[in-house]
């Protein structure tokens, strides 16, 4: 459960999320980093580790005393073979906990990987490539995003799967622009963030993103889960 916390800026209380996270890292000075960069930002680090088997403890242990996390920062590849150990765990930690947010960090963009962690669990997943760190407020919001069940995916990522996407018939029916909406609605994108970045209005994206709705057959009976149903169909067709 995300903790209420609030701030002062200019002298004004602003209330936000405080986030509870385990950060899998075999690089002691990037694990203290991103340790740095969150908690600097008022969320919580409750565990750090620097391998796959003891972010599966971890996660295990603070679930059996009630205290799952929000979400799980982990790298790709991890000891002792540095080849898949960190996505394996991330994708066991969300099939055994599935209100765990998992966010994994990749040096290149491994489709293989990324597709299997996206598949099944359709709430709080990420990949992220690991040059978008320096990007901190970015980073941070991606890391929220996740622990609140949505998704935080890079854009190189995106485009990687949207060229395999094309080749199969699922899409077919959605114009270019709704292709576009759609992909940028994978990164993780608003309506309103989508509006700025194709210089539209915020109406015309909505019309667009109600179109991808219809063409994809999810109903409104499907609630706020459309969104995430419908950057999922795009991911896996």
């Amino acid at each position: 459960m995300l903790v209420p916390r609030t701030e002062r800026n200019g002298g004004t209380n602003i209330v936000a999320d405080r986030v509870r996270v385990v950060i899998a890292e075999d690089s002691v000075l990037l694990r203290e980093g991103l340790t740095r960069l969150l908690t600097d930002r008022g969320h919580e680090v409750v565990a750090g580790v620097g391998d796959a088997g003891a972010l599966i403890k971890s996660v295990r242990e603070l679930a059996d005393e009630g205290a799952l996390p929000d979400v799980v920062v982990a790298d790709v590849r991890m000891p002792p073979t540095h080849t898949d150990e960190g996505v394996r765990a991330a994708v066991r930690l969300r099939r055994d906990h599935p209100g765990l947010g998992v966010l994994v960090l990749s040096q290149y963009v491994e489709e293989q990987y990324a597709t299997e962690l996206l598949a099944g669990n359709s709430r709080g997943v990420g990949y992220l490539l690991k040059d978008r760190v320096a990007e901190v407020r970015e980073f941070v919001d991606a890391v929220v995003r996740v622990a609140e069940g949505g998704t935080a995916l890079d854009p190189e990522v995106v485009a990687q799967l949207l060229g395999r996407s094309r080749k199969q018939d699922v899409l077919a029916g959605l114009t270019p622009r709704e292709r576009e909406v759609l992909g940028l609605m994978a990164e993780g994108r608003t309506n309103s963030a989508i509006a700025r970045q194709l210089v539209v209005s915020d109406g015309a994206v909505e019309k667009h993103v109600s179109n991808i709705f219809l063409k994809l057959g999810l109903s409104p009976s499907d609630g706020d889960h459309r969104r995430v149903l419908a950057v999922l169909t795009y991911l896996n067709s």
